[in-house]
């Protein structure tokens, strides 16, 4: 396609941490598992000891600087493109750039809407962007609010209750095990070994330190004991693509530490020295649970009207059914193959490289907003 190239800002949050890496003359390239940062100096790397100081992972949604060249080289091959870092001059700068589009990958900081944030600005600014509105972000950030949604259209999704204060924990009914994690963050943030509880006094303590260290409620979620997968959906409508499904494979983790995918196995134990080999993609599952898995996710791709690109993480129960764990519109994109990150794995096991991912972002979100006339790249899916 032979068209004039899009002017693209991509916005973005960096890593605070290599902020101050690159100021004291530090190489910022490497990825954060193998970087000394604030966080991996409060790590033990023996799981019966507790690993991470919560809140010490303030950071951990935002991208660094490795990931965010990655993808302005990728869209820098077809497209004139601007950075622009979400911070209080996003605003300004954006009004005078005036780009033809925004490539959103910014997560924000503060507040409960604070995925929603750019994006909002975008739509006052009237600039077309990739991704979710600020609507479906704000939403699925709230994992209560995402799982009242998919709990009303029949979409099996664990059982779960909310805790802004201890003393909502009284005469709930809730089983054991059960997962505790704050109520709207991502990346694994506040999820940790411990977050798994049996017990009346596991439950308080970790429910306790949510609120004191995170400042917002906990989400008490029913443990499901099945195998967990995470489904990359690219498109729209009709047109959504489930990408091949990826397996966690929990017995590539540390001995005697919960099977779940907490920030330690994200972060901590997964490092570029000594990578987990924690993903496996595609899934080796059944045709009946991969159109099982695949219906469920493009239903909650809809329901929660997902735009472009998401991330659906899944869990099956004692039974093997499939339930949706949460839903991440803005997903995890490290470039480079040795690191475990789910979206560019699922990518390359259809097919696609890293930079023709991010271009296919483009063009979705291109031709969602009829800008066809404007658009250059190799690779349109719908």
């Amino acid at each position: 396609m032979h068209t004039s190239p899009l002017h693209i800002a991509l916005v973005y949050n960096q890593k605070k941490e290599e902020t101050k890496h690159q100021s004291s003359g530090d190489d910022s390239s490497e990825p954060p598992s193998s970087r000394g940062d604030a966080t991996e100096v409060l790590v033990s790397r023996t799981p019966t000891t507790p690993l991470v100081k919560p809140s010490q992972d303030l950071y951990a949604e935002w991208d660094t600087f490795e990931t965010i060249d990655a993808v302005r080289a990728a869209l820098a091959e077809f497209h004139d493109v601007t950075l622009v870092e979400a911070d209080e001059q996003a605003y300004n700068r954006l009004l005078d750039e005036r780009p033809d589009m925004a490539f959103n990958i910014a997560e924000g900081l503060h507040g409960v809407s604070r995925e929603a944030q750019m994006p909002a600005i975008f739509e006052t600014l009237q600039i077309p962007y990739t991704g979710s509105d600020p609507l479906t972000l704000a939403s699925c950030l709230d994992k209560s609010r995402a799982k009242e949604i998919l709990s009303y259209h029949h979409v099996p999704t664990p059982r779960f209750w909310v805790a802004s204060v201890l003393a909502d924990l009284r005469n709930t009914g809730i089983c054991f095990p059960c997962m505790a994690k704050p109520l709207h963050e991502g990346s694994s943030k506040g999820i940790f070994n411990a977050s798994l509880v049996t017990n009346e006094r596991e439950l308080h303590h970790q429910v306790n330190q949510i609120i004191e260290s995170y400042h917002e409620p906990a989400i008490i979620e029913e443990y499901l004991p099945g195998r967990e997968f995470t489904v990359a959906m690219l498109g729209n409508g009709a047109n959504a693509t489930v990408l091949p499904i990826v397996e966690i494979k929990f017995d590539s983790l540390p001995a005697g530490v919960n099977p779940i995918y907490s920030y330690e196995a994200k972060w901590v134990w997964d490092t570029a020295e000594n990578p987990l080999d924690i993903f496996e993609c595609p899934a080796n599952i059944s045709a009946t649970l991969r159109n099982e898995i695949e219906t469920l996710c493009r239903k909650t791709y809809f329901l929660l009207r997902c735009r472009d690109w998401s991330r659906i993480d899944v869990r099956l129960d004692s039974t093997g059914r499939a339930h949706i764990i949460e839903v991440n519109p803005l997903p995890g994109i490290l470039p480079n193959p040795e690191d475990n990150s789910c979206f560019p794995k699922a990518a390359r096991a259809a097919g696609m490289g890293y930079n023709q991912l991010m271009q296919t972002v483009v063009a979705i979100a291109a031709n969602r907003y009829h800008l066809h006339g404007r658009l250059a790249s190799l690779h349109p899916t719908n």
